[in-house]
């Protein structure tokens, strides 16, 4: 069935611990085919809010929408449209690529799990590796493979945590523009984590800024520095980081 609105929708989103608020009444969607970029300094809630919407951690109060389903009500339909990727979250080293993506689609319960392998394989260029163990591969490649994992069930909602983080400037970028393809042919949606602030304003559509668990801005990452009177996104980046007041709506 096809689905109309937002890939994912949260609403008045809210984590405590104790009294302390670590993510604080935030709203915002991402579309079909859009690439949202998830941007603050540490500490500014991004890591929980993205376990939130992994249901890892529940929210103190508030609503996520994944596909439409809710992800309170329909947990297991809901992340079952929805995968993560991260460089720190590496898969096994002694498995082969290709013995990692069958696994992986076997625990994902994706149908015919050989077919899903071999179009993966040759979607990110892996098809020589088929046979090689992970871990002797390069960071590059163990990144496309990682990627390969993400994508196996489909999903319509794609979580990614500074995947070119440790990649060499020319492997992150192909991997960027493999993402951005995907994204617009399948109208996936894509929330990004980075500090690279030149690779998210090469990917991103758009970006929230978080603050002290709050969304603090919103907007193009190419014109979101000039509106606030700053030269660069890294810039503007910084002041969230060290004087976010300096820029809070009067």
């Amino acid at each position: 069935m096809t689905r109309h609105g937002p890939i994912l929708r949260v609403e008045r989103l809210c984590k405590a611990y104790g009294a302390t608020p670590a993510v604080d009444g935030i709203t915002f969607h991402v579309a079909p085919g859009e690439i949202v970029g998830l941007l603050g300094p540490n500490g500014a809630g991004k890591t929980t809010t993205i376990s939130m919407i992994l249901g890892v951690l529940a929210p103190t109060s508030g609503g996520i929408w994944i596909d439409g389903v809710d992800l309170a009500r329909r947990r297991s339909e809901a992340l079952a449209r929805t995968s993560f990727a991260a460089v720190y979250a590496p898969l096994p080293g002694n498995l082969t690529v290709s013995q990692n993506l069958t696994v992986f689609g076997l625990l994902y319960g994706v149908r015919d799990v050989r077919a899903r392998v071999e179009a993966l394989l040759a979607e990110l260029d892996l098809v020589p590796f088929r046979d090689t163990k992970t871990g002797v591969l390069s960071s590059g490649e163990q990144s496309r493979v990682t990627i390969a994992k993400a994508m196996l069930n489909a999903p319509r909602l794609l979580l990614l945590d500074e995947p070119t983080a440790s990649l060499d400037p020319a492997v992150a970028r192909e991997l960027r523009v493999r993402i951005r393809g995907v994204a617009a042919r399948e109208g996936q949606g894509v929330l990004w984590t980075s500090h690279n602030m030149r690779e998210v304003e090469e990917v991103c559509d758009r970006v929230l800024f978080l603050s002290h668990g709050r969304i603090l801005l919103e907007g193009d990452p190419r014109t979101l520095p000039g509106e606030h009177g700053r030269a660069s996104l890294e810039d503007l980046f910084i002041t969230v980081a060290r004087e976010p007041l300096a820029l809070e709506q009067p």
